[in-house]
């Protein structure tokens, strides 16, 4: 656990100043660090991080006027606007030292100190530097929430489901959602994990805390440290200033790492470290950050196979299913499509300002009958342009006519039309289908391993 004065920093050009404040404050500090030369100052903070930073008004180019402490102070904000700054000052210096209240400083000292008093000083300094850093860390989370609730409130945050298939679903939500139970949702694309993962949050004991979502499939290698653990200012070119990362954001809610399959390797291994620590460290900084997160993960690839060819690490796989639900696809939850198509319809209507909507016994027909690989999300994306593009407001089968061709051009194309990227993708589409689905089946027929066949899934978007 950290001491009560965090880290910290003493300026002064007196070695003895150095040496005293040191053996005083070291059973008080988790590191105090000493520097006699004030120039050092822009290196220190660009490289490190102090809760406190003790800083001299006088050294030996000017020992009375205070401008070197003026001038060291105001490079100290410029590199770290929220630094907190004590200045330590000679009795007769007092207004001095106000003046330099009144330009950033958080308090001042008087010399010879008083160690009680100092340590008192010194103690709030600390904890107004740890306010400082958890309001960022609130205004960070407050344009999380907001993202999160424009989704919410465009009908993507509502589990919907009557089928035997969701109420298993649902049943073993509400066994694990009051837990803290790690929960990995497996399940195709478009099936509804993000959905899911938010109903767990919401039926969990921390649900008046945020929700925090992270698409580890869009992450770069390169910054997927600084996005997940946060930065310091200058601990990179673009580090423009110190930023909380998303374990930290989601601190004591509910962190959801989603498409987590396909995280490389030797990120794999970063991930497992926090997640067994239960803190982080941002980059550029070397200061541990506890964390208190409910942990839910989802994929669509087929992470046990990714364990057996050494694609995903079993360590991390242990760590991150606790708990695992099966999201069923669409096709086999057919009798939960009226249910979805009326949800689906009322949100479009009021989007789109038409009156009440529904459909024509023909189409539900149609609709269940479709195969819908891209499962919930493409019967979403389908209802939405039927809506915009449909005359009547009784939705007709031939308002979904591209369903049926999109079909045909599948069945019916010239190879020698297509680029090498559309005849893969076609030719996966024909093998899924024609195997209902069943993804070992389709791999086979295609040479393939169905790792392989996922990540190809993964490149064109089905």
């Amino acid at each position: 656990m950290s001491k009560p004065l965090g880290k910290i920093l003493v300026i002064d050009d007196n070695e003895d100043i150095l040496l005293a404040a040191k053996m005083l404050l070291k059973k008080q500090a988790d590191l105090v660090q000493v520097e006699s030369n004030p120039g050092k100052i822009p290196f220190l903070l660009k490289n490190d991080s102090y809760d406190v930073i003790l800083l001299d008004m006088n050294f030996t180019k000017d020992t009375t006027s205070g401008k070197e402490g003026f001038h060291w102070l105001e490079q100290i904000l410029e590199i770290d606007p929220n630094a907190v700054v004590v200045m330590i000052t000679a009795y007769g210096d007092v207004e001095t030292a106000v003046n330099a209240v009144k330009q950033g400083a958080t308090d001042f000292v008087l010399k010879p100190w008083n160690n009680e008093k100092l340590i008192a000083t010194l103690t709030s300094a600390a904890r107004l530097r740890k306010s400082y850093d958890q309001v960022k860390v609130l205004k960070e989370e407050k344009t999380q929430l907001s993202t999160a609730l424009s989704k919410t409130g465009s009908g993507e945050g509502i589990v919907i489901g009557d089928s035997p298939a969701m109420k298993k679903v649902f049943a073993l939500i509400s066994k694990v959602a009051k837990t803290d139970a790690n929960i990995l949702i497996l399940g195709e694309n478009g099936t509804g994990k993000e959905v899911i993962a938010r109903a767990v949050h919401e039926q969990s004991l921390r649900n008046e805390k945020v929700f925090i979502g992270v698409d580890m499939g869009s992450i770069s290698e390169t910054l997927f440290q600084s996005e997940l653990f946060g930065h310091k200012k200058g601990a990179f070119t673009d580090a423009r200033e110190d930023r909380a990362g998303r374990f930290e954001i989601a601190n004591k809610g509910t962190l959801f790492l989603d498409e987590i399959g396909n995280l490389p390797m030797t990120l794999q291994s970063k991930l497992l470290t926090v997640l067994q620590k239960r803190e982080v460290t941002r980059v550029g900084d070397n200061r541990p950050i506890s964390i208190d997160i409910r942990l839910v993960c989802a994929t669509n690839m087929p992470v046990y196979e990714m364990v057996e060819n050494k694609e995903f690490r079993q360590d991390l796989l242990y760590r991150i299913n606790t708990v695992e639900i099966h999201l069923p696809p669409l096709r086999d939850r057919i009798e939960d499509i009226p249910l979805l198509v009326a949800h689906f319809l009322e949100t479009y209507a009021k989007k789109y300002r038409r009156g009440p909507l529904k459909v024509a016994s023909s189409t539900m027909k149609k609709l269940q009958k479709y195969y819908w690989p891209g499962n919930v999300r493409e019967l979403q994306h389908a209802l939405e342009r039927a809506v915009i593009m449909a005359d009547s407001d009784t939705l007709q089968p031939m308002d979904f006519t591209f369903l049926v061709e999109k079909n045909k051009e599948e069945e019916e194309f010239d190879l020698s039309e297509f680029d090498l990227d559309t005849v893969e993708k076609m030719m996966i589409q024909k093998a899924v289908s024609k195997y209902s689905g069943n993804i070992s089946k389709a791999a086979k027929s295609l040479g393939l391993t169905r790792a392989s066949l996922y990540r190809r899934l993964e490149k064109h978007g089905l």
